[in-house]
């Protein structure tokens, strides 16, 4: 989300992301470290992916983010078929956001993440990238929400699945 789509603060904005989980063959899937511009104290881990945009299909869009967001360039059709959808509400710049979420899980080997094709706002806001199991992060306590941990375990169980077919 960038600085111009932020809505102002105390409105509720609706959105439709799509969202990347790479998963390296250990099962570990790359998260990204950030926090809410207004609550720079509370950081959290989260995962790769932003907005869908007008004319944009969801796998577009997540391709899009997994470039833009941290370097990894694969195209939209070579996401697979979604491993996830929800639907979360949280707050973020003072604003409500209710966000419809897919999850395409994609297998990596190594990958080099690079912050360079970051908007300004998440350059701001993003400090790390990290890869964790579901596990180890649901007992951090450091999720952006509650359902990552158990997204990042279907994420690694349907990339196990692949490989072993």
């Amino acid at each position: 989300m960038s600085e111009s789509q932020l809505p102002p603060p105390g409105t509720v904005r609706r959105r439709t992301t799509a969202r990347v989980l790479p998963v390296r063959p250990d099962g570990k899937v790359l998260l990204l470290h950030g926090w809410d511009p207004l609550k720079p104290h509370t950081p959290y881990w989260f995962t790769i992916g932003g907005g869908v945009e007008d004319g944009e299909t969801v796998p577009e869009a997540a391709s899009r983010e997994l470039r833009e967001e941290v370097g990894i360039v694969l195209p939209a059709d070579a996401l697979g078929a979604p491993v996830a959808t929800n639907t979360i509400e949280f707050e973020y710049y003072g604003s409500r956001i209710i966000q419809r979420q897919t999850f395409f899980a994609v297998a990596v080997d190594d990958v080099d993440v690079t912050f360079a094709n970051q908007e300004e706002l998440e350059l701001q806001t993003i400090s790390a990238h990290g890869w964790w199991y579901g596990d180890d992060l649901e007992a951090t306590g450091q999720a952006a929400h509650v359902t990552i941990p158990g997204i990042l375990r279907q994420a690694a169980d349907a990339i196990t699945l692949r490989r072993a077919s």
